[in-house]
């Protein structure tokens, strides 16, 4: 069971919310990809969204190999909110605006969450910044939601810049005042149309990939 308590209540408030209001579990276009989560696979194609509910993995996962490879520790609340669950992305409200926080929906999935946390990092001690880790993003401007591996603050970051504003003190603490937000799965054409090249994988990560392209393109002749 995950370490963060805050995350496993806002699971159960999640899926009681879609109970509520749309009588179904949320929605999620798969693109082919299977995961333990998925109630139904009939319709796992990308063109139709899957329904899923959040379980808990067989075999818990961890960042020791980043911890080793990079030769750093990262903050321990990584472990607890990736590598605890299967589950589709979570929507939500908050006095800071709307937004998604990232999970992980299969193990493929979570060993490509590895390599782009890898290329966060070593981003950020290129730039010379404090280390930090993205667990979601603001609908708005396209900022990250990112937490300090010092201290486990969590905080909105914009890509090559430093953290800005400070959400809470811990990502126990930020995850408890989020509201479940239900919505539509979503299917992102737009932003894979904006993108060069086909996307590897749904959701979240257009978001990610799309903020990173214009801050390689930023950091070109630095």
């Amino acid at each position: 069971m995950s370490s963060l308590p805050a995350l496993t209540n806002f699971f159960n408030a999640y899926h009681q919310a879609y109970q509520e209001q749309l009588n179904e579990c949320p929605r999620f276009f798969a693109k082919g990809e299977h995961s333990d989560c998925i109630l139904d696979e009939v319709n796992l194609t990308q063109d139709e969204p899957v329904q899923w509910v959040s379980v808990i993995r067989d075999e818990a996962g961890n960042f020791d190999n980043l911890n080793q490879a990079l030769k750093i520790s990262l903050h321990t609340d990584i472990d607890a909110l990736y590598g605890h669950y299967f589950s589709g992305p979570l929507m939500f409200d908050s006095s800071w605006g709307q937004g998604e926080i990232l999970q992980v929906w299969n193990q493929n999935d979570f060993e490509c969450l590895q390599q782009n946390i890898i290329g966060h990092l070593m981003m950020k001690k290129k730039l010379k910044q404090p280390l930090t880790w993205f667990i979601g993003v603001f609908d708005e401007n396209d900022t990250m939601i990112t937490v300090n591996n010092d201290d486990g603050s969590v905080w909105i970051e914009k890509p090559g810049e430093v953290q800005s504003t400070c959400l809470a003190d811990s990502l126990n603490d930020f995850i408890s005042q989020l509201t479940p937000r239900v919505s539509p799965a979503k299917t992102y054409h737009e932003l894979e149309e904006a993108m060069e090249g086909a996307a590897d994988h749904p959701g979240i990560w257009q978001r990610f990939k799309s903020m990173y392209q214009h801050l390689r393109e930023s950091l070109r002749g630095r």
